[in-house]
C-alpha cells in the first residue's frame, strides 16, 4: 500500500533564495538547511517499503524527521529542531495516493529505549515493593493485633491474610508480577509489533538497534508481511543488511552525491559484510 507517493526537499537554489531574503543574521545554525541539498537529494518517490541508507551524518534521520513533520505523523520522543525548521518544512512538498491513516507514526531509537527504560524503572519499583511486603507479611503474621474500631478493619484483613497464607502467596496476591520477562532485544521487537498495526504509514529510524541478527530477520519478515497483506507503508533508515534485503524495497543511497537508487547488494555496508565472510569462508 502507498499513502505518501512523493516528497520533495528544497534544492540549493531554493535555499540560496531563502537566505538572501531573510533578515535574521544572529544564528550560527540553519538546520535542516544545507543537509540534504549538499547531497543533491531533492525528491523521493515511495514504494510500499522505501529505505534511506547512508553513513553517520549523511542526513538519514533528518530526512525522516522532515517527512514525518510535514505529513503530520504522530511521534512520542522529541527531537532537535532549530529556529529555521518551520521555514524548511514550508518549502517541502508532498504528493499523496491516499489519505494518511490516523494510526500512522514515526518510531525512533529513543522511543524504543524509553520503552525499555520505563520497564526497567517499573521493575525496580516492583522489586522494592516486594521487599516491603515481605516485612509487612512477617509483621502482620506475628503481631498481637486486636481490632478496636472499624478504622482497624483493613489491618484486620491483612493480618488474617498473612496468617492464612504462605509468604509467597501473600506477596503474589498483593503485587503484580514483574514486567521484565524479556531481554532488551525481545522488548524492542515486542515494541515494534505492538505499535505497528494495520493500514498505516510507519516511519522507522534505524529499527535494528538493540536487535540481534535473528530478531532483525524476524522484524524484516514482519515488515514484509505488513506491507504485503495488511495495508502498511514503510519509510525506513537502516544499516542492517537484513532489512536492506527486503523484497521489493526501494533504496536511496545517501552516501552518493547525487543520491541514487541502488540495489542492496551494491551498498558499501553490505559489501563489507560480504567480503569479511568471504575471506573467512573456509572457517565455517
Amino acid at each position: 500500500m502507498v499513502y505518501l507517493h512523493a516528497f520533495s526537499f528544497p534544492n540549493e537554489d531554493l535555499e540560496f533564495d531563502f537566505f538572501m531574503n531573510i533578515k535574521r543574521t544572529c544564528y550560527d545554525s540553519f538546520y535542516p538547511f544545507k543537509i540534504l541539498s549538499k547531497k543533491c537529494f531533492e525528491s523521493i518517490v515511495f514504494e510500499p517499503v522505501t529505505i534511506i541508507y547512508g553513513g553517520n551524518g549523511s542526513g538519514k534521520s533528518t530526512a525522516l524527521n522532515v517527512i514525518a513533520e510535514k505529513a503530520g505523523i504522530k511521534r512520542d520522543s522529541i527531537y532537535n529542531k532549530s529556529n529555521f525548521y518551520p521555514d524548511y518544512i514550508d518549502m517541502c512538498h508532498m504528493q499523496f495516493k491516499a489519505d494518511i491513516p490516523e494510526n500512522s507514526r514515526i518510531i525512533t531509537s529513543d522511543d524504543v529505549f524509553d520503552y525499555m527504560l520505563n520497564i526497567r524503572n517499573l521493575n525496580e519499583g516492583i522489586d522494592q515493593k516486594r521487599e516491603e511486603l515481605f516485612e509487612e507479611y512477617l509483621d502482620a503474621k506475628y503481631s498481637h493485633f486486636q481490632m478496636k474500631s472499624m478504622a482497624d478493619y483493613e489491618q484486620l484483613v491483612k493480618v488474617n491474610a498473612a496468617r492464612s497464607k504462605t509468604q509467597s502467596r501473600f506477596v503474589r496476591n498483593e503485587l503484580m508480577d514483574n514486567v521484565r520477562e524479556y531481554s532488551n532485544g525481545e522488548s524492542a521487537f515486542k515494541y515494534f509489533t505492538e505499535k505497528i498495526g494495520e493500514n498505516g504509514l510507519y516511519i522507522l529510524d534505524e529499527p535494528e538497534n538493540s536487535l540481534s541478527p535473528k530478531r532483525q530477520m524476524e522484524l524484516m519478515k514482519f515488515i514484509e508481511d505488513s506491507a504485503r497483506f495488511f495495508g502498511c507503508q514503510f519509510i525506513i533508515s537502516t544499516h542492517s543488511p537484513f532489512l536492506l534485503s527486503m523484497r521489493g524495497a526501494k533504496i536511496y543511497n545517501l552516501d552518493e552525491n547525487p543520491v541514487k537508487v541502488r540495489r542492496w547488494t551494491e551498498l558499501e555496508n553490505v559489501r563489507t559484510y560480504f567480503e569479511f565472510f568471504k575471506n573467512h569462508e573456509t572457517e565455517f
